[in-house]
């Protein structure tokens, strides 16, 4: 390694740079520390590394004096495809290694990432043990030698240091970030999501944006039931009759006296669809317009003038009752069964203000995690909680019950992309999808398509559900069926995704004798070589390619984007193997084989 690379701090206070054989092949870790204070002296490191499996290690590194504490490696990048990281976007490119390090914190993101080679294989899987504060990672080609270089580091909490988790195994980079999840998941006590959280939601949103009355709900209420959705989330707008986007008159967080003027009877008519009730809320802001905005102006960390709101300082005890309250008054009160959290990344301030001696807490990180447990205690354990990208910290498993998408209307490829993401390191939570809108003359075949790019999530449908046409609605209650009656396999079987690079253009789950494969692009789909597979054509080219090991028959039945048979009989592979079959778009095929 070259020293002057990986040097990590300039100051006095700094320990000499530490070698750590890895094991794992050549591979040398170098560990540093700076001191809390620059005045103080330079930090003794210990460390240690522990084989966790084939392939895959803990590196501990432990100051002897508070610090903060780095340890960087490399790799060559070598038959490289793709970098992988849950917030990266649209693209998955190689970064060069001097751009700025991203950070994550309980509020925001989560320290794990894969550089992945061809076939999918993983060159390089790391996570990091800290999931509340902040942790700071620099990684990405070093232009000097075709390395590519990582760092990671954080501030050691007393009597702890920096664990970093390296997975060189060589395995599906799904398969090393499993492992990720597990190890996260290891004494974090996370509960696994209800029904209502994995099962297909209406929401407001896109549908009704702020113009949500209890009239217009329940309307979509009972439609959304009779299609099979089992949950509504009932977004902005009911909490004022303000309808200018903004959220200068959040913060109060009581129902408009105009759109509901029985907020209880309300939800008791929604539920009686069998439709659980989750109300939206901007969980940091308290806005201009309010009456609480004097009070909280001296605990505040921000103010945002283009949400005209300003966000409130979770350190104090007095400000999470207040959000706390509200938002619990909404489930013991009201009746409804859950809640969509917004806008926790909004805490994560970059210089936030000193505390004042009412705060109990120095962080504003230590602060979120306060809040969300005060909040959850007052909450049933069951109570379906959504919160989104880009919070998706492990630190967060126990305070939710699913994590949806970030905003990405009518871009089914976005959609795609990140729910796999959040898919492949949400552990026990429900993935669900950015809500699905479109227009009222779309096709009931690009109606199906939106809904396959989410196949492996949970779908949220946000349009006029009694203005859809016949042909919209029976694609509609056709893959929403499909959804349900496999929900099983699709978002808990063994999930493989290809092509990160290529942004997953073939997805698969597995579990139980069955495969579910959907095809976003012209690329071949294995066939197993017994049991049954299921194949959503998403792809505009319905010739659909479909390789085999092993000759042999099997029973086909290919279905429309509406679930109307539309071919059935044998299908004869007579050799091992490409073979093609007419699947349509927005169609499914099953292919049953017994052998």
């Amino acid at each position: 390694m070259t020293a002057t690379i990986w040097q990590p701090h300039d100051t006095a206070a700094t320990s000499g740079v530490v070698e750590i054989p890895v094991g794992i092949g050549d591979l040398v870790a170098q560990a540093s520390a700076v001191a809390a204070a620059a005045a103080d002296a330079p930090v003794e490191l210990a460390w240690e590394v522990v084989h966790t499996g084939d392939g895959v290690v803990e590196v501990r590194v432990t100051p002897g004096a508070p610090a903060t504490v780095r340890v960087a490696w490399r790799v060559p990048c070598v038959d490289v495809t793709a970098f992988w990281v849950p917030d990266s976007g649209e693209h998955r490119g190689l970064p060069p290694f001097w751009r700025r390090p991203r950070r994550t914190s309980l509020e925001k993101g989560a320290p794990v990432g894969a550089l992945i080679g061809a076939g999918d294989v993983s060159v390089c899987t790391y996570a990091v043990a800290e999931v509340v504060r902040p942790v700071l990672i620099r990684t990405g080609v070093v232009e000097e030698t075709g390395d590519f270089g990582f760092w990671a580091e954080h501030r050691a909490a007393p009597g702890a240091g920096l664990v970093l988790r390296l997975d060189l195994s060589g395995r599906h980079f799904a398969d090393t970030l499993v492992g990720v999840t597990t190890w996260w998941s290891a004494g974090r006590g996370a509960r696994e999501a209800p029904r209502a959280a994995r099962m297909p939601a209406y929401s407001t949103w896109y549908a009704m944006q702020q113009h949500v009355s209890a009239e217009s709900v329940e309307r979509q209420a009972a439609a959304a039931a009779e299609l099979g959705c089992e949950a509504i989330i009932v977004d902005d707008g009911w909490h004022s009759d303000d309808r200018g986007r903004g959220y200068g008159y959040v913060g109060e967080w009581l129902p408009s006296p105009t759109a509901f003027p029985d907020i209880s009877g309300h939800v008791a008519k929604v539920r009686a669809h069998g439709l659980a009730y989750l109300l939206w809320y901007a969980l940091p802001f308290v806005g201009r317009h309010t009456p609480l905005w004097d009070q909280v102006q001296d605990y505040s960390l921000t103010y945002k003038p283009h949400m005209n709101a300003v966000v409130v300082d979770p350190r104090y005890p007095h400000i999470r009752d207040l959000l706390t309250d509200n938002l619990a008054r909404a489930v013991e009160d009201w009746g409804v069964d859950g809640l969509k959290i917004d806008f926790i990344d909004q805490f994560a301030v970059e210089d936030p203000p000193e505390p004042g001696p009412e705060a109990d807490c120095a962080t504003v990180n230590e602060g979120v995690r306060l809040l969300l447990a005060e909040l959850a205690a007052r909450l049933p354990a069951d109570a379906p909680i959504e919160l989104r990208q880009p919070y998706i910290s492990p630190g967060l498993w126990g305070r939710a019950a699913m994590v949806r998408a970030s905003d990405c209307p009518l871009s089914a490829l976005h959609n795609r992309q990140r729910t796999i993401d959040l898919r492949l390191v949400a552990g026990p939570l429900a993935v669900h999808a950015d809500m699905m809108m479109w227009h009222p003359s779309e096709s009931a075949e690009r109606v199906a398509v939106q809904l396959i790019n989410v196949l492996f999530a949970v779908p949220q449908i946000s349009v006029d559900l009694t203005a859809q046409s016949a042909a919209q609605t029976a694609a509609l209650r056709f893959w929403l069926g499909f959804v349900k009656e496999h929900a099983e396999v699709l978002q808990r079987g063994e999930l493989r995704p290809s092509r990160p690079d290529l942004q997953y253009p073939l997805v698969t789950a597995r579990g139980d004798g069955v495969v579910i494969a959907a095809r976003y692009a012209p690329v071949p789909v294995a066939v197993p070589s017994s049991g049954t597979l299921w194949l959503a054509n998403a792809d505009d080219d319905p010739a659909v390619l479909l390789t085999s090991a092993l000759a042999g028959t099997a029973r086909a039945t290919v279905y429309d984007c509406r679930g109307e048979v539309v071919g059935r009989g044998a299908h004869a592979f007579e050799a091992a193997g490409t073979h093609q079959i007419t699947v349509p778009t927005g169609g499914l095929l099953e292919l049953v084989r017994s052998g």
